[in-house]
């Protein structure tokens, strides 16, 4: 059954719960077939990269849990922590080292007696009846039901060889399978720890104030407006507002950032980040399951449950191949024998290998695990990927389109040069009456006048301003010391206050103009005392960050901006870009972003995920810059760079092209070495231990060239 989002929201019965006891990735697709089977049950579906499951329609916990009873699956709610990994050894490996040791003993009584004496049968079959009970407790139940899946062949396979008399490569296989899955087991173990990691990152209790009264609390029974008190050296339980105190906090685990960033008083907090230095107090303005932590977390774990194209092909591949197999395996050892070309005893056997060989768990492993392992990585370096189809498309990107504001240019306006035109006044005499008439305008570009007032400590407060005005269009005026000033663009000057400008000052603004600054003037109404530029800063790594997705192959990077054509040119010069368009409503960025979807196929934008919500929304990813600062950006967006940084955009390209690469490889190498294999079976060279090994080696080779993608790092 296949049920859209809309209709299951519609109807509105959703429970989600985590899971326990599966095997592989074939278990987990059985179990979702069979909870969808559930009499009031509408659809369900599993996400096996973060172990859980979503019924919706009703359904008890038993009669779930009795959908899984092929693998002995228990379910807990989704608030519920489960420590998957906290079980002992021995009960995961235990049954297989007694196996082995009756292998191992079978063997020896082989070359001791012979190969049929009693002995030697009885220490082989305890090896296969006691290796693999929980296999073929699945695999009779299904053969029973005719619903062949990779156990059911395994069955078949080894009863096959106990028939035929080969019991020690009925024992072999059986050994041979069960590493198998315990390989399969241990890998997707090792995937889902960069994300299982996360859940541990945020302090469990924090010691609060509450009513003005201090005590210890858990992290869940906190609530909003409560103050955290937290000691250098302590993790941030909650997000929140410092209220008092500096200190440098690591925000590594939400951001990638390797660097501890400032804080003092009305900066944001983010639970689960590391204060360094000195003592904050911090109110908690979210509760426990909405930080941003938390939401990481489920996005995270939502993001596994997206299918990838590539992982629903193998799905759908695995759904007709495991009946191929069987017939193929019937006619090999049916036909031959029929046309006298050899004895039934011997092409049964290689009906028996054709089926072990065939079995698909390399193949289905062969993508999940992959995408675990590039989402789990991306999270642990500061980006969210929220989901598989994400991170293939961002693989394939051959175009990407930027956000001027806030993206390649850090976003707040700085006065980048200040020209003194009047000699009998300081730079900072004349600084501070600037500042104080700016201190009264709502101009955007007066707080960057003001910052470089605060950061040059040049006082301007307590001057005093009369009959301040906004010039509407032009600027601003004020009277200080008995003389009127104003401030504003050249044209206040030249056509306001009809004064006519040397041919020297009107170089030095075109000059400003041309580098993409805004330029003001500040004078009387008889001459300029000084002429400042202002302008949006090219971050500082905005060049390096274009040079390198260059050289990851993309080859079109376009800046979309609002500002006019001088400013854009002159920054986009800067930043490498190559190509720029200007003085762009909303609507014309969307439009272009469909031209370049139309031209390049593969297109991502790149913003703040508040702005340009329509061109994020056409393109074939959307990228937004400071996840952890809104929660917009995580929403919306397909793709969040949780740091304010842009230089996580190679990196995530690169994961995904490398994700991409393994995937195909994986896929490639799973059916070859299967189709290898198989054509053994002409010569009848094709024998159990060959068929395990090939089957066995395929999953091994598959997840270790999967678990690289921990490797890609942030460089």
């Amino acid at each position: 059954m296949n049920v859209s989002e809309a209709v299951r929201e519609e109807l509105g019965e959703k429970h989600v719960y985590r899971v326990s006891g599966f095997t592989c990735a074939g278990c987990a697709n059985k179990f979702e077939k069979n909870v969808e089977k559930l009499e009031h049950v509408i659809d369900a579906k599993v996400n096996f990269g973060a172990l859980k499951i979503t019924v919706y329609g009703e359904a008890s916990v038993q009669e779930i849990e009795q959908a899984g009873s092929f693998e002995n699956i228990k379910i807990f709610p989704e608030k519920q922590a489960v420590l998957y990994e906290k079980d002992p050894f021995l009960k995961w490996y235990g049954s297989l080292l007694i196996s082995a040791f009756f292998l191992v003993t079978g063997f020896l009584f082989y070359y001791l007696y012979e190969e049929n004496s009693p002995q030697t049968i009885i220490a082989f079959a305890a090896s296969i009846l006691i290796g693999g009970y929980s296999l073929f407790k699945a695999g009779l139940k299904n053969l029973i039901k005719l619903d062949f899946d990779m156990k059911t062949l395994m069955t078949i396979a080894i009863i096959g060889a106990v028939f035929i008399g080969q019991w020690s490569e009925g024992a072999v296989v059986v050994i041979l399978f069960a590493i198998s899955e315990a390989l399969e087991s241990f890998s997707m173990k090792k995937a889902r720890q960069s994300i299982r990691s996360l859940m541990d990152i945020a302090p469990k209790e924090a010691l609060i104030r509450r009513n003005g009264k201090e005590f210890t609390a858990e992290a869940d029974d906190i609530e909003i407006n409560d103050v955290l008190i937290v000691k250098p050296g302590q993790k941030i339980a909650m997000d929140g507002i410092v209220i008092k105190g500096i200190s440098a906090v690591n925000q590594a685990a939400i951001t990638g950032e390797s660097v501890p960033v400032e804080k003092k008083v009305n900066d944001a907090v983010f639970a689960g980040t590391l204060n360094a230095e000195g003592l904050l107090e911090v109110n908690v303005t979210k509760r426990a399951e909405d930080t941003t932590i938390a939401k990481i977390i489920h996005l995270v774990e939502e993001a596994q449950a997206e299918r990838a194209p590539s992982q629903a092909f193998i799905e759908k591949f695995a759904k007709y191949y495991t009946p191929i197999i069987m017939v193929i395996a019937f006619l090999v050892a049916i036909l031959p024998p029929l046309f006298g070309t050899g004895s039934f005893h011997t092409w049964l056997y290689q009906g028996l290998s054709v089926l072990v060989v065939g079995c698909p768990c390399a193949l289905v492993i062969s993508t999940p695990i992959s995408i675990v392992t590039a989402i789990g990585n991306a999270a642990r370096n500061g980006v969210l990927i929220k989901g598989g189809i994400y991170l293939e498309e961002m693989g394939a990107l051959r175009a990407i389109a930027f956000d001027k504001t806030g993206t390649l240019t850090k976003g707040t306006p700085v006065v980048t040069d200040f020209i003194n035109l009047e000699e009998s006044l300081t730079d900072t005499e004349l600084f501070s009456w600037l500042a104080a008439l700016e201190y009264r305008s709502q101009h955007p570009l007066a707080s960057a006048i003001l910052k470089k007032a605060e950061l040059e400590q040049i006082s301007y407060k307590d001057v005093i301003v009369e009959n301040f005005t906004s010039i509407t269009g032009r600027g601003i005026q004020g009277t200080t010391n008995g003389e009127t000033l104003y401030i504003g663009s050249p044209a206040l000057f030249t056509e306001n206050l009809s004064m006519k400008l040397p041919s020297v000052l009107q170089l030095q603004i075109s000059e400003l103009q041309s580098e993409g600054k805004t330029v003001m003037a500040a004078g009387t109404a008889e001459k300029l005392f000084a002429l400042f530029a202002v302008a949006d800063e090219v971050r500082e790594n905005s060049k390096i960050v274009l040079e390198k997705l260059q050289g990851l192959g993309i080859g079109k990077t376009i800046m979309l901006t609002g500002d006019n054509e001088a400013t854009a040119r002159a920054i986009g010069k800067e930043t490498g870009v190559t190509e720029v368009r200007s003085q762009l409503l909303p609507e014309e960025k969307l439009k272009l972003v469909k031209a370049l979807k139309a031209e390049y196929k593969k297109v991502a934008m790149v913003g703040d995920g508040v702005n340009d919500a329509p061109a994020l929304a056409a393109s074939s990813v959307g990228i937004a810059m400071g996840g952890a600062g809104t929660d917009t950006a995580l929403e919306t967006a397909d793709v969040a760079l949780m740091g304010d940084n842009l230089s996580k955009l190679p990196f995530t390209i690169k994961l995904s092209k490398k994700a991409l690469a393994i995937i195909k490889q994986n896929i490639t190498f799973s059916i070859g070495i299967k189709l290898a294999a198989l054509l053994l079976v002409i010569p009848g060279w094709l024998t159990l231990w060959i068929a395990i090994f090939a089957d066995m080696g395929a999953t091994l080779i598959v997840t270790l060239n999967s678990l690289r993608l921990l490797r890609v790092r942030d460089r």
